[in-house]
């Protein structure tokens, strides 16, 4: 899945949240301090980590490119 986004980065919580992989940001957030989110391979556990075009989220099987 591709997520486009309009400015030049997206924070990571917000990211979870547009893309649908978490129903709000308290999710979004548990998640991410959870380490149950990796970006670009690793896990981040930033909640608040700039995602830029190129980045790939990966959550629960899916993943979803910046674009």
């Amino acid at each position: 899945m591709e997520l486009r986004i309009r400015d030049e980065y997206i924070k990571l919580g917000q990211a979870l949240k547009a893309a649908g992989l978490t129903e709000n940001g308290a999710e979004a957030k548990e998640a991410v301090q959870a380490g149950m989110v990796k970006v670009n391979g690793e896990v981040d556990t930033r909640r608040g980590r700039k995602c830029v075009p190129g980045d790939v989220i990966e959550f629960q099987g899916e993943t979803v490119s910046i674009v």
